[in-house]
C-alpha cells in the first residue's frame, strides 16, 4: 500500500472510532451504569500527534511516537463542553497532559490540536501524570497532579524514585502557569484541592506515603490546611479522615479521586481502595460523604466498592485496576464519572446525585469481621421473605 493510500485508511479508521455512538450498557443496580465502549483509547490520540505525515521522511508511513495509552483523566465543564484533561502516554513511558471535549459528555471525544505544555519548576520532574481539576472559587482552576523524579538518595538505582504533587493553575486549560510543588515532610500521590476556601483557607485532601509504591507508616485520606497556593505547605499534623483498614478494599492504600461534589447532605467523595491478591495490587473505586459545615468530618461510609473491574477491564498495563480522578456533576443532577481501567483506556459511567447519596447514606457499612457481615446480609434475606 502507498503512502497516500495507507494515510487514507488510517484517517477512515480513526474517523469511524471517534464518531462510533455510546450507549449505556445493563442498569444492573449499581450506584453507577457503565457505557459500553470507552470514550478515549490510543487510537484517538490524533495521526498527527504519531506519525511523521511527510512522504519524504517517512515514506512507508511509520509511527514515529507511538502512544500506548490514554487514561486518568481530570473532568470538568468549559465552555459549554464536556472536558477532561487526561494522562496520555507513549511508548517511551513518559507521560503528557492533553485535553479532549465532548459536546455530551458520553461519546464523540476528541482531542484539542495540540497537547499540554506544563512549565517546568528548576528541578525538572521525569514524569507527571494523573491531574485532578478543581475549579475553585478563587476564579482559578487548579490542576494538581504526581510528580516523578529519580531519587537522589539512591543515584545508582535505576528504579528508585520520589513523588511529589505538582500544582498549577490555568484559566483556559491551554496556558498553565507552573506554582511550587507542594512541600511536605514526605512523600504525596493523590492530591486534591477542595472547590472552597474553608475557615479562609486553601483546604487540600493529601495521601502522605514513606515511599514511592508503598504507604509505610503514612497512607489514608489526608486533610491539611494551606494558606496561599502559590507556596502550598503542609506538615505533620495533617489528619487523616479516611484511614486505611486491615482486611478491606483499601488495606494497602487508598487515595481521594477527583475534588468532592457540593450536595444539600454534604460533600460526595469518590476515591480508589488498594488491596494485595496472588496476581498483584487490585483497585477499586469506593465513596463515602462529609459534612457541608467540616468537610474532614465523614458523615456517611457505605461498606466495599461502587465499582470494580469486569470483564475486558481487567486486561492491561496494570491488570485489574480501576482509577479515577475525573468527575462532572450536571445541573440537573446528573453525574458522570471518567475511570480508567488497568491503566490502558478512559471509559465513563453514569449516575446522579440523588442516587449517589442513597447509595451512600443507605448502604450498609463495613462492620469489620464476617459474623457481622452475615448477619446484614440475613437480615436483608429476611426482610425480603416478609
Amino acid at each position: 500500500m502507498d503512502f497516500d493510500s495507507r494515510l487514507a485508511a488510517l484517517r477512515a479508521r480513526q474517523d469511524k472510532i471517534l464518531s462510533e455512538p455510546n450507549a449505556p450498557a445493563f442498569d444492573d443496580g449499581g450506584a453507577f451504569v457503565r457505557y459500553e465502549r470507552p470514550v478515549l483509547t490510543r487510537l484517538h490520540v490524533p495521526l498527527e500527534w504519531r506519525y511523521d505525515l511527510d512522504p519524504a521522511t517517512n515514506p512507508m508511513l511509520l509511527e514515529r511516537l507511538a502512544v500506548e495509552a490514554v487514561f486518568n483523566a481530570g473532568a470538568i465543564r468549559f465552555g459549554g463542553k464536556y472536558c477532561v484533561v487526561a494522562r496520555v502516554e507513549g511508548f517511551d513511558r513518559k507521560s503528557f497532559f492533553a485535553v479532549a471535549e465532548s459536546d455530551n459528555g458520553t461519546e464523540g471525544f476528541r482531542f484539542w490540536p495540540e497537547p499540554i505544555e506544563m512549565p517546568e519548576l528548576d528541578d525538572p520532574a521525569v514524569n507527571v501524570y494523573d491531574m485532578r481539576l478543581t475549579a475553585h472559587e478563587d476564579g482559578w482552576i487548579y490542576g494538581l497532579f504526581c510528580v516523578e523524579r529519580h531519587d537522589p538518595s539512591r543515584p545508582d538505582d535505576p528504579t528508585a524514585a520520589v513523588a511529589a504533587a505538582g500544582i498549577a493553575r490555568t484559566k483556559d486549560l491551554v496556558k498553565w502557569e507552573r506554582l511550587p510543588d507542594l512541600e511536605s515532610p514526605g512523600q504525596q500521590r493523590n492530591v486534591v484541592l477542595h472547590p472552597e476556601f474553608v475557615d479562609g483557607k486553601y483546604a487540600l485532601y493529601t495521601r502522605p506515603q514513606d515511599g514511592f509504591i508503598d504507604a509505610g507508616s503514612g497512607g489514608g485520606i489526608g486533610w491539611a490546611l494551606v494558606d496561599d497556593m502559590t507556596h502550598a505547605k503542609v506538615g505533620a499534623d495533617q489528619k487523616i479522615i479516611d484511614a486505611r483498614l486491615y482486611h478491606t478494599i483499601k488495606e494497602v492504600k487508598n487515595g481521594e479521586g477527583p475534588a468532592p461534589i457540593k450536595t444539600p447532605k454534604g460533600w460526595l467523595h469518590l476515591a480508589h481502595g488498594v488491596r494485595g491478591t496472588a496476581s498483584g495490587l487490585r483497585y477499586v473505586l469506593y465513596m463515602f460523604v462529609t459534612a457541608l459545615d467540616d468537610p474532614s468530618r465523614v458523615i456517611a461510609a457505605p461498606g466495599g466498592a461502587v465499582l470494580v473491574p469486569w470483564g475486558g477491564e481487567r486486561r492491561g498495563d496494570s491488570a485489574n485496576v480501576l482509577f479515577a480522578n475525573g468527575w462532572i456533576a450536571d445541573p440537573d443532577g446528573r453525574v458522570l464519572l471518567y475511570y480508567a481501567s488497568s491503566d490502558i483506556r478512559l471509559h465513563v459511567a453514569e449516575s446522579s446525585v440523588d442516587r449517589l447519596l442513597d447509595w451512600c447514606f443507605n448502604t450498609p457499612p463495613d462492620r469489620g469481621r464476617t459474623a457481622l457481615s452475615v448477619e446484614d446480609r440475613l437480615a436483608l434475606i429476611r426482610k425480603n421473605r416478609r
